[in-house]
Formats: structure tokens, sequence, C-alpha cells
């Protein structure tokens, strides 16, 4: 449930536990705590080491946050989310990684399903530059691997928005409506992860907060660059899918009308024939065509014939069909 990385200044030696008289010591010039899956015990034994702000301790008891960062006496705290899509239930889950950054120490508090945390853990021990560099260099290096997490996804989506352009413009299916709101449902969920997180990190990069310096906040300042771009791309997204939505529409309902229109003809062609049908068909007496009983048939089959020739003419004519 824990892991303690502590630099002397020459190595970086792991542990499982964290000794509070390192906190206080001169003994390792950095720490890095890595807590997963947090209990109020770990985190009273957190606060009471790091002398950490209880409402900071509250919100990374929190099962799940919204992404912040605020300063507390010698400390920043920031909450990010770490991406995972779930493709069968159409839907980004967001992880909660609670950053605290002092002048010598970073503790991170997650549920353990953090990738970027997970590669950083085994990258640590063996290049000790990543802890000489300090804490919020470390800082950016997960933030950096979180939102490098998001682009594959993003590019899922393009791809899928592609598949569903061509099946709309080909007119090859008649059934788009539900997936392409599954997609837009995606890109809806992509956008509340990512615009948060974009105020956050873009706050860390202005450098507001003593504990990231200069440098630091470039490199903040690229992932906010990042996240600018997956927001806009996500916007774009959504305006695609939109385009798409009423383009699907619009050729159902153009072929509703096609098919309408065929309906209606022959309505039409049908409604003089049955009127005929009805006359001929009554128990009276009626005006009889030459050509005696056994001709009736004939002269009322060709009348309808006729009839049907002249309104299809007629028909075509107006451009019915």
């Amino acid at each position: 449930m824990m892991h303690v990385f502590a630099w002397d200044g020459e190595s970086v030696h792991e542990f499982t536990h964290l000794d509070p008289a390192w906190t206080t010591q001169s003994t390792y010039s950095m720490l890095w705590v890595d807590v997963t899956d947090i209990t109020p015990e770990i985190a009273a034994s957190l606060a009471s080491a790091f002398k950490l702000h209880e409402l900071a301790v509250e919100d990374a008891l929190a099962i799940v946050h919204h992404p912040k960062v605020e300063s507390y006496p010698g400390v920043l705290y920031a909450i990010l989310h770490g991406i995972d899509f779930e493709a069968a239930k159409h839907q980004f889950a967001t992880h909660d990684v609670d950053f605290f950054v002092g002048a010598n120490y970073l503790i991170t508090v997650h549920d353990g399903v953090s990738r970027s945390i997970g590669r950083m853990r085994d990258i640590c021990p063996r290049n000790v530059q990543i802890m000489s560099e300090g804490p919020a260099a470390l800082m950016h290096r997960i933030v950096d691997g979180m939102v490098d997490n998001y682009r594959p996804e993003a590019e899922k989506i393009e791809a899928r928005i592609d598949e569903l352009e061509r099946a709309v413009f080909d007119n090859t299916h008649r059934n788009l409506s539900q997936q392409i709101l599954r997609v837009k449902r995606d890109v809806m969920a992509l956008r509340r992860v990512v615009s948060p997180q974009r105020d956050v990190v873009g706050r860390i990069a202005r450098r507001e907060f003593t504990q990231i310096d200069e440098m630091v906040g470039y490199r903040f300042r690229d992932v906010y660059d990042h996240l600018v771009r997956l927001a806009d791309e996500a916007m774009i997204f959504h305006d695609r899918l939109g385009g798409l939505l009423d383009a699907h529409l619009s050729f159902v309902s153009n072929r509703m009308n096609e098919v309408m229109k065929v309906l209606t003809v022959i309505t039409t062609v049908f409604g003089p024939l049955t009127v005929i049908v009805g006359l001929y068909g009554m128990n009276v007496a009626l005006p009889a065509f030459p050509g005696g009983a056994s001709a009736q048939f004939w002269w009322i089959a060709g009348g309808m014939a006729a009839c049907t020739v002249v309104m299809g003419a007629v028909f075509r004519s107006l451009k019915w069909f």
C-alpha cells in the first residue's frame, strides 16, 4: 500500500514504509511517497510526518473529487485525473491522483490503477536524475505521462468518426443514429475529463505557487498545450458528430420522401381505377359498350389501362418521378 523512494544525493533507495524521522533529518535529500488505496490511519501518519493540512488530507481520502489545485502552508496540493477508456461501456473512467508537493518531498495518492505512476516507480530506482530534479519535476513527469495516455483514446475516437463519415456519405447503412450518438457520448465524456484538468495545469504552468520554479513551469506549459489541443479536438469532434447526425437524418428523411412519393403516385393511379371498378360493379343497369356482353370486360380493361397511361404521362411531365 506504500512505496517510498528516498534519494540521498547519489542513489535512490526503495522502502515499503515511512520513517517519520526521515522528514526531519538530512539523511535523504528528497522523498517520494506513493500510497495506494489510502486509509485514515495512513493519512493520519502522513499528516503528522509532513505537517499536511487537514482539509487536503480530507480531500485525499475522498473516493472521487473534482480536479483542483490549492496552496497550503509549505505544500502544494493538486488533484488530477488519469484516464481509462472502457470500450464496452462507451465511457471514460477517471481515477483520482492526489499530489502533495513540498520543498523536498512528493506524496502521490491513488487507487492503484495509475499507469504513469507505475511506470515511474519502475524507472526511479534506475535513474537517479529523476529524483535529483526535485519533487515538482517528478510531479511533472507523472502528469505528463497521464496526459500522454489521453492521446491514443482521442485517436481512436477520431478514427471511429472517420468511419461514420464514410458510412453516412456512402449511404451504405440505414441505422447509424445510435452509433453516432454513442460516439458523441464518448466525446462528451472526454470533454468533461479534459476541460477541468486544463484549467488546473494552466494555473500550475503560470507559476502561481512557490513550489513550481521557472524551469518546471515551462514543462507544465507544454502539458497545458497538450490539454488545450485535446480540448479543442473534443469540440471539433462534437461539431463533426453533430453535422454527421444532421446529414444522416437528412438522408433518412429524403429516402422516406422518395418512398412516400412512390406510394402517393400508386395511390393516385389506383383512385380512378377504383371508381371505374366500383361503378361497373353496381347491381344496376349501365350504358353498354359496343360488341355485346362478351366485349364489355375488354372495354372496361382498356379504359382503365388508358387512364393509367394518361396519368403516368401527366406525372412524368410534372417530374414527379
